[in-house]
């Protein structure tokens, strides 16, 4: 069986299904020095439906923009030499209204992570 658990978890699956199968009698204090674990895990655990961990990922995505208009961006704030905030502002109003940062590609000013100069 794969078992995914992240890095910092200190708890797996099995010792989560006896945590949430311990009866209310015992206190999340004692579960908690029995498991070797906060107080605060237990708690997170004992309630829950299931034993897995949730995704990390972000539910809400931060809109992007196309390479074509990160070319734009970058080729607008070369020629009228604006800032990152100015940038972020012309990119919202006339790119990506939903643009909530100014993308790497325009920050990195073409140092070695820029895709721009690959």
């Amino acid at each position: 069986m794969d078992i995914k658990l992240h890095k910092q978890a200190t708890t797996t699956p099995k010792i989560r299904a006896e945590i949430q199968a311990a009866p209310s009698s015992i206190t999340d204090s004692e579960l908690a020095r029995q498991y070797g674990v906060s107080p605060a895990t237990i708690r997170r655990w004992r309630y829950r439906e299931d034993v897995h961990d949730r995704p990390h990922t972000r539910h809400n995505l931060l809109p992007t923009l196309t390479p074509e208009q990160e070319e734009v961006l970058v080729a607008a704030r070369e020629f009228l030499r604006l800032g990152l905030d100015d940038i972020l502002i012309a990119a919202r109003e006339f790119l990506n209204p939903r643009l909530c940062h100014a993308p790497g590609c325009i920050a990195c000013s073409g140092g070695a992570r820029c895709r721009r100069w690959r």
